[in-house]
Parts: C-alpha cells; structure tokens; sequence
C-alpha cells in the first residue's frame, strides 16, 4: 500500500523535517518537503499527492487554513495535521475544516505509520474507479461480469447508488464486495465526500468501538490523546462497514443508537456528535441465522438491509471466467515480468469447471501463481494443475512423519524434479496449523484466531487460499 505513496510534507522546522523524510522514505514513501504552508498548498495544486502531512503552525499559511483549502478544492486527498499544541479546541477545528486526522507531538513513528496507512487506503478506495462489466487497461480496478447475474447488479448499482439509504452487501468471501461498495459510492451524489472502509473482522474487538466512534484522553489504558473515529472522518460521505456480521453485540448496539440518532459519542466522552454519513455494510454470514442464534441484533439487521444486493459466486458465473482470467493476466503479467501473456484454450477451460471456493480472490492468486510458474511462456493446463493443487504436496505425502517428508522433497530437489522447496514446506505447515487449528476450534473462527495469534479476516483468507472449508 505505501510503495511508491506520494507524500507532500509541511514542515517549516528543517531539523524535524529531514527526520520525518528520512524515515518515510524508509518505508516507501516517496515524500516531497515544503517549508511554508503557501508553498505547501502550490505543490498539492501541482503534484498528484496521495496524502498531505502538516505542521500546525507555519509562515505563509497556517495548518488549519491549510486543511481548509485542501479540503476545499481537493476533497479525496487526505491531510493529517501536527501539532504540539493538543487541545481540545485544536482537534475539533481540525475535525470541522476536514482533517482526516491530527497527530499531537511528540508521536511515535509507529503511530504516524499506522495513520499513514490508513489515509493512503482511503485516498485510494475514493480516488480510484471501479470500472464495471468492462475489461479495462491493467492498471485499473474492475468488476468484470458480462454474466445475467452480474448484469443485474450493475443495474442496482445504478438504480440505488444515488439513494441515501443504508444497503447490505452479500456474498460468499472473495466475490468482490468492497468493490461493489466503492461502485456504489463513485456513482452516488457523496463522490466528492470521503469513503472510509473498517474491517469489523480484522481489528480486535477491544479496540472497534474506539475505531468506529473514537474516544476521548483517558478513556482506557494507553489513551493518550484525544482521538477521532471513523465516523467523524466520514461526515457527510460514506462509511463502509465490511464483515458487520462479525461485530459484537455491544458494538451492535451502539451502532444501531448511531444509525437512529445520527449523533455518536466518543468512548470516555459526554458530548454528542451529530454526524451524515451514509452506511454501506457487507457480510459472508447468514445474519437472519445469527438473529436466531441471538449473536446478530435483528433491529440492526431491518436498519442496514434496506436495501441488499447478493453476489453470485463465481461457480454461479462461470461464464465470466475467461473475461476475468484476462484481466489478471494483464494486471499481473508486468509486475511478474510477463510482457504477454498467454493462455492455452485447454488451460482456461480447466479454469473454467473449477469449483473456485475462494471465488474471484482464489482465481486471481491461481493465475498470479501460474505466471510465476510459465516463466513468460504460455500457461497451459499442467501449470494450471500445478497452482491449483499447490496446496497439496507434489507426491501427495500427507501420511508420511514430517521429517520423512522433508526429506523426500529434497531429494526431489536435487534430482530437479521440484523446486522452491523452502516456500512448499512453510506452506504445508501453515495449511496443517490452520487446518488442525480450524478442527479443533470446530469452526469457529474467532476461537481458532486467538489461538494462532492472527485475524479472523487473514484465517480466512488462508482457509480460502487452502480450500479448505
């Protein structure tokens, strides 16, 4: 996400801005300096920045005059504010003129970074189109599907994204539903407001309440600062809740008070907030099975499904394979060192009569996987064969002691029957831990995630990678 980041930098302390360059530029950044707050907003005028970072007070233009402007005139960059000046006064008037968020000197750089990502990801889920039913140049994102299915959700898409109402995204996992999100966010009347997206599964459940709706110094251990939530850096645009179905009840509630009040208040804080911010929400989950199991709140379940669209998956449009199959190609084939690549017709329709349980994100790391493997030839149906199956061991030794079966895979290697065998052996012990891990907890992902010390969102993306279901 940071690789290759365009960051304009405000700063008009020359020592702390060679520190920040320094070290951003260490982490992939490639980060322009400007020592005046006029100079600053020139430079965002003219270069095509991913991100604004700030100090507050400066000669020419202050920060806040600053953010103003940006904010103005440029809507979908993203500007965080410095300051050692931590009042409240200062993080409201920074919220008001539309700072995405503000940081308090002296910060850790892990705190920086961490906030860093988060605008970058939100600079690119506005900035960047969905192009839809198409198959566009490689370096855009697409929905392809020409299928009737998908051709009756490129409808809905047009029909509702104009309508300021709550809609439900549902789908298995991989068939693209954050992309329909940002769909439906590009073609409403909020394209010029900011889109943010939470991951209700990838943060802990200690800290979404904080994350969603912000809190206030002092409101728990390690609260150091005031900070605000994802809410109030989407007022009045777009606030995407993917996985909902993973939040928990406590969570829902509050939640729910928001969507009927639309005022939040920050965890440790009495003041209410009132916010406009349109909800799209997205889930794997049966939730009307959750209502009955008592884990999913049927008020909030009437107040985000107004309006729902379902996601065929990708068994349900096989049609619109070959389509999709070409458009990774393209997308993948240069960063791979593919100048062109190819297919053979018998491969794509291997590709084709797959079940694909991981849907469009396992077909996408399947063609990725055989462009690595062609090594710039034409894919053909055993390298197809060999990235589908790569999550089984070439000679199918699961019975065999793990000793045994190292072994014998080096001494493949060194007959030049198999290769990269560092990377097949961490494989086999990552897909035996999620898999035992899985069992154990029987199903349940949230317990087999804290026992692996991972997300619920990456244990599922590696069961989907693994297929194992």
């Amino acid at each position: 996400m940071k690789m290759g980041s365009r960051l304009l930098l405000v700063e008009d302390d020359d020592v702390a801005a060679t520190s920040l360059r320094r070290v951003l530029c260490e982490e992939g950044y490639a980060v322009t300096v400007a020592s005046r707050g006029d100079v600053g907003l020139s430079l965002a005028a003219e270069g095509n920045f991913d991100v604004v970072l700030t100090d507050l007070r400066m000669p020419g233009l202050d920060g806040f005059e600053l953010v103003t402007r940006l904010s103005r005139s440029y809507p979908q960059l993203p500007v965080l504010l410095m300051t050692a000046h931590g009042t409240a006064e200062v993080a409201i008037e920074a919220t008001r003129r539309g700072a995405f968020d503000y940081l308090l000197k002296p910060f850790g750089m892990q705190e920086l970074l961490e906030v860093l990502e988060k605008a970058v990801r939100s600079r690119r889920l506005m900035a960047d189109p969905v192009v839809l039913g198409s198959e566009p140049a490689s370096t855009k994102e697409a929905i392809i599907g020409s299928s009737r299915s998908m051709q009756v959700i490129f409808k809905e898409i047009g029909r509702i994204a104009a309508r300021p109402v709550p809609v439900l995204i549902r789908g298995e996992t991989g068939t693209g539903k954050e992309l329909i999100a940002r769909a439906i966010f590009q073609y409403s009347d909020r394209a010029n407001r900011p889109f943010i997206a939470v991951n209700c599964a990838a943060i802990p459940e200690t800290l979404l309440e904080s994350e969603l709706f912000g809190h206030e110094r002092g409101a728990f251990t390690g609260a150091e600062v005031r900070r605000i939530g994802r809410f109030e850096q989407a007022d009045g645009g777009t606030l995407f809740l993917d996985e909902i179905g993973d939040m928990i009840p406590g969570t829902q509630a509050k939640l729910l008070r928001v969507l009927q009040e639309k005022t939040i208040q920050r965890l440790g804080g009495r003041e209410l907030i009132p916010v406009n911010v349109r909800i799209l929400a997205a889930t794997h989950r049966d939730l009307e099975a959750a209502v009955a199991a008592k884990e999913f709140r049927e008020d909030l379940l009437y107040r985000i499904n107004l309006i729902t669209l379902t996601l065929p998956s990708l068994q349900q449009r096989s049609e619109d394979i070959p389509a999709l199959v070409n458009y990774f190609l393209r997308r993948h084939g240069a960063d791979l060192g593919v100048e062109k690549p190819a297919i053979h017709p018998e491969a794509l329709d291997l590709l084709q009569r797959h079940a694909w349980p991981g849907n469009v994100r396992e077909l996408e790391n399947t063609v990725r996987k055989a462009l690595l493997l062609s090594r710039g030839y034409p894919i053909d149906a055993e390298l197809i064969k060999e990235a589908i199956t790569d999550h089984t061991s070439v000679t199918n030794r699961a019975d065999l002691p793990f000793a045994q079966h190292v072994a014998a895979l080096l001494e493949e290697a060194k007959l030049g029957k198999v290769d990269e065998v560092y990377y097949r052996v961490m494989a086999d012990v990552e897909r035996e831990l999620v898999s035992q891990a899985i069992t154990l907890a029987e199903g349940n992902l949230t317990r087999a995630a804290h026992w692996l010390g991972i997300t619920r969102l990456t244990l599922r993306d590696k069961l989907a990678a693994f297929g194992i279901r």
